[in-house]
């Protein structure tokens, strides 16, 4: 089971992270979002940020189709966020080793190739039998 601070570890532990000043948390790489809580809205309530459900980055609409079909227990969407691609990852719902995954994939997609080839090479030097 993963929590808020679990988020926040692996989004601060990628390179050139920067945490937004909000309610829950909110992540970027150059400039874009990656990760951050869910602002729940209900009609005719104050918004409500949710920290046990993360808004995750996942690309385009195919991705996100494929998670939420695939494992509609971990994720979801609400109309507000129709034609975007991203999804809501119910935290409890996943592991650490699964939350580490979505959440490096998302820091991925959104950070320029200048500095995923650092993650890359990282990861390449510290997989044992793996040649850079």
């Amino acid at each position: 089971m993963a929590d808020a601070d679990d988020v926040r570890r692996l989004a601060l532990a990628l390179p050139q992270v920067v945490e937004i000043d909000s309610a829950g948390f909110d992540f970027r790489v150059a400039n874009q979002g990656f990760v951050w809580s869910y602002p729940e809205r209900i009609p005719g309530r104050p918004r409500v940020i949710r920290t046990d459900v993360a808004v995750l980055y996942v690309g385009d609409e195919a991705e996100k189709q494929a998670l939420l079909l695939g494992e509609p227990e971990i994720f979801f969407t609400t109309p507000g966020y129709d034609g975007l691609p991203l999804v809501m990852l119910r935290l409890v719902r996943v592991d650490v080793d699964r939350l580490t995954e979505l959440v490096t994939d998302a820091w991925r997609m959104r950070a320029p190739a200048s500095i995923t080839g650092d993650l890359d090479e990282g990861a390449a030097a510290s997989t044992p039998g793996r040649r850079r």
